[in-house]
């Protein structure tokens, strides 16, 4: 008896069908010829790598989403990539270590992780981004910004909204302006997170309180965010939040929540998430953050597009494909390659153009609509 689940797949896995990998093609170049018309190089990191170097690349940068086995050959720890953005750090820090700063790349591939989430139970996504390694700038941060905005609108998103956070909010105030003692910082960080005013006060960060509520809007918030910081020990941070906000107020929607730190384990100063109408979860996040091993200033964002091609896949336009029958003109048939038409060549008498995807059909030389 033939067992029924012999051909499953793992949960959390799919095969992409011509149509979604249709689809998925057509986002990924035009994400990947979108970042090199702004002069970012592709690089292609490996799948696999030693767990170590992943990990110490990227400060905060967890390992248990990871899969995790022995190289035979080695004896070491090795891991299935979860995150492309750490490969991309190491090789600025080791091949590209002596190429003159800024150094621009983007990078594009297949990522997985141990388990999905309850939103999004894939295991394995596209991933690709963009990073500019020896700066994290305000302007650095807008290029980066901007960019992301306009590689989903490549990919044919519309409607993007951009979500602005200070990953360092915290530590930035209460060195200075709301002390904290250092077991206070991380219990007031994850109240603040979890817009939890009750627990928050009970933390002893009372002085924390008006934080909640400097969200929304951007330049509603950003006018908050001013008037709680009355010692300006956030002043170059609001600054570069008006910048970055300047930069790309007429590309998408803007808001800030300045305490939000959920995915943003190892950025610096500024973080950003990117939405878009009609895709429900995020599409993307970015920031400023520091390599590491060499310490290196860097900024970056990196894009999940599978709810875009998901929502593309059923009207993936029918490319033009001409049927050629048995005694078809094969110098013809390479002609029209050349010219970048699709040929589905006869194998019997049988063959049915249509129902083999065709639009039209080879007659001499030329091609006859059906």
């Amino acid at each position: 008896m033939t067992d029924p689940t012999r051909d499953l797949l793992p949960e959390g896995l799919e095969d992409r069908l011509p149509q979604s990998a249709a689809a998925a093609a057509r986002v990924e170049h035009a994400a990947m010829a979108e970042m090199d018309s702004w002069g970012y190089d592709r690089v292609l990191p490996p799948l696999i790598e030693f767990e170590r170097s992943m990990a110490e690349r990227m400060h905060g940068f967890a390992t248990r989403q990871m899969f995790r086995f022995v190289d035979p050959k080695s004896l070491r720890t090795l891991a299935l990539r979860s995150d492309i953005t750490g490969q991309v750090a190491r090789i600025a820090a080791t091949g590209l270590a002596n190429r003159p700063r800024p150094l621009r790349l983007c990078y594009a591939g297949q990522v997985a992780r141990i388990a999905g989430d309850p939103l999004d139970p894939r295991r394995e996504a596209l991933q690709l981004g963009a990073e500019l390694i020896g700066s994290d700038t305000a302007p650095a941060a807008a290029e980066i910004v901007e960019l992301s905005i306009a590689s989903l609108e490549a990919m044919g998103a519309r409607g993007i909204s951009v979500d602005f956070t200070l990953p360092d909010l915290v530590d930035t105030l209460a060195a200075e302006e709301f002390p904290l003692d250092p077991g206070q910082v991380a219990v007031v960080r994850r109240e603040l997170d979890a817009k939890d005013a009750g627990a928050l006060n009970e933390a002893g960060g009372a002085a924390y309180l008006p934080l909640l509520y400097a969200a929304g809007p951007f330049e509603q918030a950003i006018d908050k965010l001013s008037a709680i910081d009355a010692k300006g020990v956030l002043a170059s941070r609001i600054g570069g939040l008006r910048q970055i906000a300047d930069r790309v107020a007429d590309r998408a929607r803007l808001t800030l929540d300045p305490s939000e730190r959920h995915g943003f384990e190892y950025q610096s100063w500024f973080g950003f998430t990117i939405y878009a109408d009609g895709v429900r979860g995020t599409l993307g996040r970015g920031g400023t953050y520091r390599i590491g091993g060499s310490d290196e200033p860097a900024t970056g964002f990196s894009l999940y597009p599978e709810a875009l091609i998901d929502a593309a896949k059923s009207t993936e336009p029918r490319q033009n494909t001409i049927f050629l029958p048995l005694d078809h003109d094969r110098e013809a048939a390479r002609d029209l390659r050349r010219r970048g038409w699709r040929t589905v060549a006869a194998m019997t008498q049988a063959d049915n153009a249509a129902s083999l995807g065709c639009t039209h059909w080879l007659q001499g030389n030329d091609a006859t609509e059906l």
